[in-house]
Order: structure tokens, then sequence, then C-alpha cells
């Protein structure tokens, strides 16, 4: 039987009870293909890239050549990214998948009117740096996705310098996203039997010691656990305790309103982890009919509720899933098949998203594109 032949039923686990607006999607999770709120993708623009009636793309970087108005080079295979106000301007922050102690992360800045007043290194000399998360105190986690590789706390300004933080564990890292209301920073994990984590600082805002816990799943209950050595030696992380819940190759995570979405590429799903109730629900599974995201990757959501799926892999899409759990397509790259969709991130606004095509129309990093889109994204439901 095909895989999208089906309709998967909805899949809720955990002990409590959903209730307010995630009770309402639950009801209908996963999210459906309809029409998107934006209508539908027009032809190509001169960048290649088909968007919404209304709405446009410009480039802000290539690999290996020097932004715009500065004398830094982009990085290789852009990948996760963020962004974080400055002043009347803003930052956009990307990591740089790159093996061998090529990795890194850089940023661009942008003053109130976008354009471009600089671009800069902020971590260097670190492997395959693929997503990460922004703190509430304004630093971007950067995270190696390799075997024992680590989380680095870097300065979006590059003032300060970047630092390892072990204590968040040792593993095939992939995304991170602060909790601010618990204290805690969730954690994926890129691998076939990889689980979801959460770090608790010994005080919060500062991730220099705490605690690594992993999510565990007992007779349909779920819990966090201590990992007893979040240094993965001798054991990795993942098989430390018993009764951890697996997932298959955790990717992009994101945090919004008491509500912890991420993605796994290798079941093309999307999660989503309620703090406050302590269950966990599929947002979006591409076994429906017609499912247009396939290859879930970074993930990042606006104001108004919208979660935004890049691809890696499918068609090079990025695709919307509204809060009335309808998923459409909202951008398509083309002539880039042999790339992914990375690092989508919303200026403060809210106007301007930004991400990568981590190798363009090469099959190598040093192709990378990283765009801007601008237009009408809406405001309200």
């Amino acid at each position: 039987m095909e895989r999208r032949s089906l309709l998967r039923p909805t899949v809720v686990v955990g002990a409590a009870a959903f209730s307010g607006s995630l009770w309402r999607q639950a009801m209908a999770y996963p999210a459906l293909p309809g029409t998107s709120p934006y209508g539908p993708l027009q032809p190509a623009d001169a960048n290649g890239i088909m968007l919404p009636a209304g709405f446009s793309s410009r480039v802000i970087a290539r690999s290996t050549q020097t932004v715009s108005g500065t004398g830094h080079t982009w990085h290789s295979a852009p990948d996760g990214g963020a962004c974080f106000a400055d002043g009347s301007g803003w930052i956009y922050v990307s990591n740089a998948e790159v093996g061998s102690g090529g990795g890194g992360a850089g940023a661009v800045k942008f003053n109130s009117g976008a354009a471009i007043t600089g671009a800069y290194t902020i971590l260097s000399g670190t492997h395959r740096n693929c997503a990460g998360g922004a703190t509430p105190w304004d630093t971007w986690l950067s995270c190696e996705e390799v075997s024992n590789g680590f989380v680095y706390e870097t300065d979006p300004w590059g003032v300060n310098a970047a630092v390892q933080r072990p204590a968040m564990g040792r593993f095939h890292h992939e995304a991170a996203a602060a909790d601010p209301v618990r204290k805690v920073i969730y954690l994926t994990e890129d691998q076939p039997d990889g689980c979801f984590y959460r770090f608790v600082p010994t005080v919060w805002g500062n991730l220099s010691s705490g605690t690594l816990q992993v999510l565990k799943e007992v007779s349909g209950v779920l819990s966090w656990a201590n990992v007893p050595a979040p240094d993965g030696s001798p054991t990795p992380t993942r098989d430390q305790v018993s009764g951890a819940k697996l997932f298959n190759g955790g990717e992009g995570c994101h945090y919004r309103s008491g509500i912890c979405y991420f993605t796994t590429k290798g079941d093309n799903r999307v999660w989503a982890y309620d703090a406050a109730a302590g269950t966990i629900a599929v947002v979006y599974d591409d076994n429906v009919a017609g499912a247009p995201l396939t290859g879930v990757d970074n993930v990042t959501a606006a104001a108004v509720g919208d979660l935004y799926v890049a691809e890696d892999g499918g068609n090079m899409e990025m695709c919307v899933i509204t809060p009335e759990d309808i998923v459409a397509p909202f951008l398509r790259i083309t002539g880039q098949s042999s790339s992914e969709v990375t690092g989508p991130a919303f200026n403060p606004a809210g106007d301007r998203l930004y991400f990568s095509s981590q190798r363009g129309t090469s099959v190598s990093g040093s192709g990378g594109i990283t765009y801007e889109v601008t237009g009408p994204f809406r405001t309200s439901l």
C-alpha cells in the first residue's frame, strides 16, 4: 500500500488531557492539505523562487562570496538560523554545516530599512553545525551534528567569544528551543533511534551547569529522567535510560506559547510537545493523500501561529501549517533539486522571512544561497 494512501489516526500520547487551543487543534491533527491562506504559488521570480502573489525575494548572501557592502565572505553550507533585534534593525545568524573543523556560524546585520550594514563570523573551527536555537538572553546556540557533538553558545553581535556548553550533553545534536516558563532548553537528536531531551540549567540564563534529561514513555505515560552520563561515554546518551521515547531522526524545533514543536525527518512528522499538560501529539504526518510536505527539517513560527517547515529534499518547498490544521506550500525554490531549504527565521517585526538553499544549484555547500522574502504576512487569523 502506498504510504500516502491512508490518513493515519491522530496520535496523542501522555497522561494529561489537552486544554485550550491545543485541545482544539489536537481534535483535528494531523494537519491536512488545503488552500494556503496566501493563495497559490506564482511562476518563479528572477531568483528562481515561486511565491504567492504580493511576495518578493532577494539574495542576501552567497557561499564563498563577499556579502554585499561588507568585507566578509559568507560561509558554505548555510543551515539553521535565527533573527535577533538590534536597536531598530536586526541580525540574522546562520550555521555552517561543514565538517572537519570547517563549521561554525556567521551573521548579517540589517538597519531599520533592511539594508545590510555588516557581516562577520561568530563561531569557527567546529564540526557540522546544523541547527540550534535562540535564547531569551539573546545568544545563539549552535549545535554540532556529529557523534559526541557539542552545543556552543555564541554572541550574535560577535563581541563575546563563543563558549562550549558540555553540560548540555554530547550527542548528534540538531536543534534547540528555549522554554522560559519552565526554564529549560529542549534538544533534538538526529539519529534513527534518537531522543528528545531537555536541559535544566542550575541558574536560568547560565548554561555552564545543569541537568540533562530525556523524555520517557512507560505504559503511555510521559516523564523526564536524568541522563546519568551527559558526555555520552561510554554509552550514548540515547541508550542510557530505560524507556526513553525514540524519535526517527529529530530535526528542527521551535517553542511557542507553551508548546515545543519539533520535526522528525525519518517518518516525516511534525510533533507538538505540550509542556504544561505533559502530552505529545502529531501535528503533521505525510501519510495522507496529497500531502505536500516531505523531508521535514528546520521549523519556525510566525507571531500569528503559523508554522513554517523547510524541506530537506522533496521539491524544495517551505510549507505553512496553520492553526486551522491546513498544510500548504508557501514557497518553492526551482532548479536546485540537489539542495535543501534551511534556516527559516522571521525578523522581529515579522514582515521578512530569511532562509537558505544549502547547496544552491551545485552539489556542494560552496553553492549555498541565503534569501529574504518580504510581503503581506498575515498578522491575524
